[in-house]
């Protein structure tokens, strides 16, 4: 199966990725001693970079990366094989492959699960490996994952260790591993980490001595099977969703299934922000509770939002429920690509949702892209997310295609071959041509945004999808229009109340503007008057539409405190697309406004 994307909203972000974004990404590994702590060189008192716990997964998430993209760029191709070859060699006699605990706190294998990212690092190299067989079909660095694998299930075995990690993973990698392989030992490890977790006697309480009250920030406060709120750390959680749902589809366990619907409920329902963000609270860089969603404190890290498109995409695969694919496309086109800068080689860990022109860094929520960070886990996930973005948009096999969302593309399964032409996410009028016809079911989903569409005459609606299953003939084509108005949408959020954002299509759009403005983005105000248009902003991204909106400025007091009263005066405004903003110079920038009855 081929899929070739060729829309103008993620097309160049791929293009962007084997460019830029993944050769920026082995340089700042190779800057800061990650790469070359696979050679294992590091002493007591050496003047290297002491290997940090989580480095071993930034090289790791790079090489997935690579992996995907070898076949389009002989230079990764080439690249690629030598840092094999590198991870390789650090690997131990009896399989171990981790560079921190080889050569720094050597007495402590296993012993700090909680915490430390020891089996979240043997996560991610494994998807590396796999990924890298895939692309190749060379089996050197997937055998060399196997033999860490199978240390990894003698270790934590039915009979042994009763640990599982802290930081999840593994899970998810162990299942892509038993795929690659056909090996149900790796699927059995992995249903076991997951049957472990939260379990009586808890682990994390009677081998590592952890406080009950932290639990919940590991989700192993309780077995997964019982929970039933979407809590703690906000990638760990999502991580550990991903591989219920891989583990529940490989054996078929319901009740794990139920698990994974009950927390995607709770976290879609309550605690997701408007553009897909997952995490409330800088803290523990926790999910939050429900309605803890403010916008000047948001976390929503890029790595949750792309963690929740792994989950939902499973999700989607599984059921086939469209309100997977409805969260997977809100958190596609704007959280999850918000984090990577126009120009490929800056990011955001943190996804504010609303920058106020006095506010300052704190920790990893900054207010401008950073090239960089001592923590770099979404600089590097951007590695391998973009490279995957054709699968998230589709659903392909030998009899079906599914459009999940209808990005420009062109798709070649086994026995047909089909065209997508849209300006998606821009437009909505979408035509779906058949280049090589064959016997084979063709869905499209209608969108949850879209209330009114025009549909072919033929096929069936079933569930949110426009079906039609026959024997296609060479040129036939398919034409849907799903109206794409430019919309205010309200929440029941507490910080936000009595505000709107303005939505169009799948797209949250924002207001920016820049800090050298005499007007500030937070002294519009919306009213049921306000009129909107949509125009082409070709200078900001090819092909991006933005809303110019008519508004109030409340005029507020040049001091800090005044007698003199707030003005109201008419104005005329920009919104552009949130995944955007910032792209352009230092601003302030709002999602949400007030929407008042003025008269």
């Amino acid at each position: 199966m081929e899929i070739k994307l060729k829309d103008t909203f993620f097309a160049p972000r791929q293009a962007m990725n084997i460019a830029v974004t993944i050769p920026s990404a082995i340089k700042r590994c190779e800057e800061t001693g990650r790469i070359d702590a696979f050679k294992l060189q590091w002493k007591p008192g050496s003047t290297l970079p002491q290997p940090h716990v989580f480095w071993d997964s930034d090289v790791a998430k790079v090489m997935e990366g690579m992996a995907y993209t070898a076949a389009s760029s002989p230079e990764i191709a080439q690249r690629l094989d030598k840092l094999v070859d590198l991870v390789i060699s650090a690997q131990q006699k009896d399989g171990y492959l981790n560079t921190h605990f080889t050569v720094t706190e050597t007495d402590k294998r296993w012993r700090e699960l909680f915490y430390k990212h020891e089996l979240y690092c043997a996560g991610h190299l494994t998807e590396a490996a796999v990924a890298h067989y895939n692309a190749t079909g060379d089996k050197k660095f997937l055998n060399a994952i196997r033999r860490y694998c199978d240390y990894i299930c003698d270790v934590f075995g039915p009979d042994g260790k009763q640990g599982y990690p802290g930081h999840e993973e593994i899970e998810l990698a162990l299942v892509k591993l038993y795929r690659a392989t056909g090996d149900e030992k790796y699927l059995r490890q992995a249903k076991l980490f997951i049957d472990r977790r939260g379990t009586s006697p808890n682990y994390f309480v009677t081998e590592e001595k952890q406080p009950e009250i932290v639990l919940p920030m590991f989700q192993a406060h309780k077995p997964v099977r019982e929970q039933t709120k979407a809590v703690g750390h906000a990638v760990r959680a999502l991580y550990l969703y991903s591989g219920m749902a891989d583990v529940a589809e490989a054996t078929g366990d319901q009740e794990l299934l139920a698990a994974c619907e009950r927390l995607f409920d709770d976290l879609a329902q309550n605690k997701m922000f408007i553009t897909g963000g997952v995490g409330s609270r800088q803290i523990g860089e926790c999910i939050g509770g429900a309605g803890e969603q403010v916008s000047e404190r948001s976390y929503a890290e890029s790595c949750a939002a792309m963690a929740l498109v792994l989950f939902t995409s499973r999700m989607l695969k599984i059921t086939g429920k469209s309100k997977y694919a409805d969260v997977m496309e809100r958190a596609l086109y704007n959280c999850a690509i918000s984090g990577l800068s126009l120009s490929g080689d800056r990011f955001f860990y943190a996804n504010l949702h609303a920058c106020h022109r006095g506010m300052e860094c704190q920790g990893h929520v900054a207010t401008e892209r950073q090239k960089w960070y001592e923590c770099s886990c979404c600089p590097t996930s951007y590695c391998r997310f973009l490279p995957q973005l054709g699968n998230f948009c589709f659903r392909t096999g030998a009899d079906y295609l599914a459009i999940d969302i209808p990005a420009a593309a062109r798709i070649k399964g086994d026995n047909y071959e089909v065209e997508i032409a849209s300006n998606y996410p821009y437009s909505g009028k979408v035509t779906v041509r058949v280049v090589r016809g064959g016997n084979f079911e063709l869905k499209v989903r209608i969108p949850g945004w879209c209330d009114k569409y025009t549909l072919p005459t033929t096929g069936n609606l079933k569930e949110a999808y426009w079906t039609l299953k026959k024997d296609f003939a060479d040129g036939e084509s398919f034409d849907f229009d799903f109206k794409m108005p430019v919309e205010t949408v309200f929440t029941s959020i507490p910080s936000l109340a009595s505000q709107a954002a303005l939505c169009r299509g799948p797209l949250v759009y924002c207001v920016e503007l820049p800090l050298t403005s005499e007007i500030s983005p937070f002294e519009l105000i919306l009213t049921p008057e306000s009129t909107f248009e949509t125009f082409p902003m070709d200078e900001l991204v090819p092909g991006c539409v933005g809303i110019r909106f008519t508004a109030k400025r409340l005029r507020k007091p040049d001091t800090l405190y005044s007698t003199q009263c707030a003005r109201l005066t008419d104005i005329s405004a920009v919104a552009i697309p949130y995944a955007f903003w910032q792209n352009r110079e230092k601003t302030e920038m709002t999602i949400f406004m007030p929407f008042y009855q003025v008269r």
